[in-house]
């Protein structure tokens, strides 16, 4: 195979550390022209869609791609901010801010970007502006706190697709969960108080999460427990009782069995045993999307008030919240180990004059 050109080499430039943030996808626009080949890429990807590849392709380019887009670019229209996608302008100020978190905390540049698992910006082109900044040691953060394969196993896939074409390819670490990190439950559990504070108390809690196949579980794939350890943890940090909460699962699609109980079922079920004021909260994403502006706060709040409740209050997800981000630099720093060194820059200087000595014209 053919490797792609690397960035100019230059004797002494001292190493750095990157960190890349990744997050599902997002369409360029709220349009159908837009959704078909973001949703083509995604329900591409074999570890998001497990059935067999022709009879999928048939169904996927007959059928799913000729009326999802419309559909999905009304959903998007509903949410979308003059930034860009709710998910995209989160992800990049999430970035932005945890660079100049670590490079405070450490004294060390990190140089922190951010990508897009489908849609832009793409995998391939973080990596690549990382291998311009010079990071010769890369941590991938997955923006997923629990694990499954569709998700954080299929970034870990782009990841290795684009590092095959490199020849000079960095040192790498991949993250693969925070589903119970104590800063990533704190912050959870502040922002339910907060909004408490302000709003007053439902009579539940429900912790919806998005939802998978039930053949992931009975596959091994640990998604579900995971989801139910940070519902506890949570629900501990809170002092919520069994009967204070509940952990549901959303955006089912298709008509396989999916993870149960599912989120609109439960919020309907709660409503006609005389359930009244509902909270509800995402935890399962750090960014607000179109699954939960759209999907919870809009579609599953409807649903919720025509089946008898009468108070529905949605709990934006984490956000740019200064403990999220100050816990996500924790984690940063844990998987950071060791990469980031003070005396990089001396030892560059050093390294560069004994090349120049060597005969090195750069």
């Amino acid at each position: 195979m053919r490797f792609r050109p690397e960035p100019p080499h230059s004797h002494g430039t001292p190493a750095r550390a990157g960190v890349v943030l990744v997050n599902l996808g997002t369409p360029q626009a709220p349009s159908a022209a837009a959704l078909r080949p973001y949703l083509k890429q995604f329900l591409s990807d074999p570890r998001v869609v497990e059935i067999p590849r022709a009879l999928w392709w048939l169904v996927l380019n007959a059928v799913v791609l000729n009326v999802r887009p419309r559909k999905s670019a009304r959903k998007y229209a509903a949410i979308w901010t003059d930034e860009g996608s709710s998910l995209a302008v989160h992800t990049r100020r999430q970035a932005a801010l945890l660079q100049q978190v670590l490079t405070e905390r450490t004294g060390v540049p990190v140089e922190v970007v951010w990508a897009m698992r489908y849609g832009s910006p793409s995998i391939d082109a973080a990596l690549a502006q990382l291998a311009r900044a010079g990071c010769d040691r890369v941590l991938v953060v997955p923006m997923y706190p629990q694990y499954a394969a569709s998700t954080t196993a299929s970034t870990y896939d782009a990841v290795f697709e684009s590092l095959r074409a490199r020849r000079n390819l960095p040192a790498l670490r991949l993250l693969k969960h925070f589903h119970d990190d104590p800063g990533y439950i704190a912050a959870l559990a502040r922002s339910v108080r907060e909004h408490w504070q302000a709003h007053g108390r439902g009579d539940r809690l429900v912790m919806s999460f998005h939802g998978l196949p039930r053949l992931a579980l009975d596959r091994g794939d640990p998604y579900h427990c995971e989801c139910h350890k940070t519902g506890r943890l949570l629900a501990q940090a809170l002092d919520l009782s069994e009967d204070q909460y509940v952990v549901s699962f959303q955006s089912r699609f298709g008509a396989a069995q999916w993870l149960q109980p599912y989120t609109q079922d439960t919020l309907e079920g709660l409503a006609r045993k005389g359930v009244r004021h509902l909270d509800v909260i995402c935890p399962g994403f750090v960014a607000d999307c179109l699954e939960t502006l759209e999907e919870i706060a809009l579609e599953n709040r409807t649903a919720f008030l025509a089946a008898g409740g009468t108070r529905f209050h949605y709990i934006d997800c984490l956000n740019e919240r200064p403990d999220w981000i100050a816990a996500l630099a924790d984690i940063a720093l844990a998987n950071l180990q060791g990469w980031l060194r003070p005396d990089d820059a001396t030892e560059g200087q050093e390294t560069r004059r004994r090349a120049l000595a060597l005969g090195a014209t750069d």
